[in-house]
This record gives structure tokens, sequence and C-alpha cells, in this order.
């Protein structure tokens, strides 16, 4: 009996030991299936936290904080293809007239009454000419047209115009309360530059001067806006740590006029 009961054991115990097994192997299968539940969504989250490219380009600092390609910038139409040199044609006919008549007033020294009057007496020449030799040549006298030009496109320019003159009126009338003293002295510092400029030359060299920069600056600043935005990003920076120190030591303790709302009372 002791050896039956002896024999028996081992057989219970494998017994046993055969169901924890199955106990225990559904209980690693189950928690390898929630670990790898638990671990899909973190793949999910750290893609979703990696940044998009586009929002990345969309930081980047642009010069003026335009937010706006420089052909949008120039209006997108044929003005800013012109500047751009989108047609060289055009902008190479625009920029070769230019130089002539600047070479022409300033280096030739001719001068606009002068141009004015020669064309004239050319142009009554050839008419004179042509009209009374229409007779031999069997063709019909030249024709002049009449000049026609509609009264709304004017009166929307006058408008504008209208428009454009009051607002600088007030922007001086701003300017020169003293209320925003930034302003006022960025205004007196462009216009003491710009009197030093024109002893320099005078005002056919300097509008020809900002004709020629109007169509080069802004071509290669789109060619090389990626390295220039950079650039003047520090020098902003620079320029706003220096007014800083200046708006503290200097500007804080001038006396400005009165504020709007004590005016309007």
């Amino acid at each position: 009996m002791a050896e039956h009961v002896e024999n028996s054991d081992p057989k219970g115990e494998s017994l046993m030991e055969k169901i924890s097994d199955k106990f225990h192997g559904g209980d690693s299968s189950s928690s390898s299936e929630s670990d790898t539940e638990t671990k899909k969504p973190v793949v999910k989250s750290e893609v979703e936290a990696e940044p998009e490219p586009e929002t990345l380009k969309n930081k980047v600092w642009r010069l003026f904080g335009r937010e706006k390609p420089v052909h949008k910038v120039f209006g997108g139409g044929k003005p800013a293809d012109v500047f751009l040199w989108r047609n060289k044609k055009i902008s190479g006919t625009v920029l070769g007239g230019a130089t002539a008549i600047w070479v022409l007033f300033e280096l030739l020294e001719y001068h606009l009454l002068t141009l004015i009057c020669h064309i004239l007496i050319i142009t009554l020449a050839v008419l004179f000419l042509w009209s009374n030799a229409t007779t031999f040549i069997n063709k019909k006298p030249p024709h002049i047209p009449e000049v026609y030009l509609p009264e709304g496109p004017i009166l929307q320019v006058a408008s504008a115009l209208r428009i454009e003159i009051n607002r600088t009126l007030d922007l001086l009338r701003e300017i020169a309360s003293g209320r925003e003293l930034k302003k006022f002295l960025a205004v007196i510092a462009g216009l003491w530059i710009l009197s030093i400029v024109g002893s320099w030359c005078n005002f056919l060299t300097l509008f020809y001067i900002s004709f020629v920069l109007l169509h080069t600056i802004p071509v290669l600043y789109e060619k090389y806006e990626d390295k220039v935005d950079p650039l003047a990003e520090k020098a902003m920076h620079e320029i706003k740590k220096q007014y800083a120190v200046f708006d503290a030591k200097v500007l804080s303790k001038i006396p400005r006029g009165p504020l709007k709302d004590k005016k309007k009372d």
C-alpha cells in the first residue's frame, strides 16, 4: 500500500505541474498581448509628436515680418514681373530707357524744355512734308487721333490720391504732436539722411539710383532670401537691444505731449 501511494504521488505532481504550466502560459501570453497593446499607442503618440516640416518652415523669420512671397508683396501683377525680371526683355527695356534718359539729361546736360521743343519741331516737320507730299504719292494725309480719357478711372485716381494726401497729413499731424517719440525721431533721422544725400546729387540722379535699386535689390533678395533673412534677424535683434538702452537712458527722461484721452476731454 505504501509503495502504491508513493507511485501515485509522482503522477499527481506531474498533472499539477502541467495544469500550472497551462495557466502560467496563458498569463504570459495575455501579458505579452497587453504589453503590445500598450506599446502601440506610444508609437502613435511619438509619430504624432514629430513636427511637420511645413510648420517649421512657417516659423522662419522673414525680413520686415512679411508672410507673402516677394512677388505678392509687389502686387503680383505686371509691375511685379518687371521689378523681379520675370520677363527679361521688358525689364531690360525699362531699365535701358531710364538709363538713356539719365545719360541724356545728366551727362549730356540736355534740358527738358529743349528736348520737348526739338521733338515738336521734328514732328511738325514730318507732318508738314507728309501732308504736302500726298498729291505726289497718292496717299491719304496723316490722321492725327483725338485723345479720349474716360471719366471713371480719372475720378478713381483723384479720389485715391485725395485719400492718400489726407492720410499723409494725419500722419504728419500725429508725428508732430509728440505722442510717439520713436516715430518722431525716425522721421527726423530719415529726413536728415535724405537731405545729406540730396546735397551730393540732384533729384534726377537720386530718382535714377532709386529706380536702379528697385530693379536689382528685390531680385537678389528673392534669390538669396534664405541667407539674407538670418543675418537680418540678428541685425534687428541688435538694433532692438541698442534702442532699448537708448530708450532707458535718454528717451524715457524726455517729457512727452498730452495723451489722446486728455485731448478728447
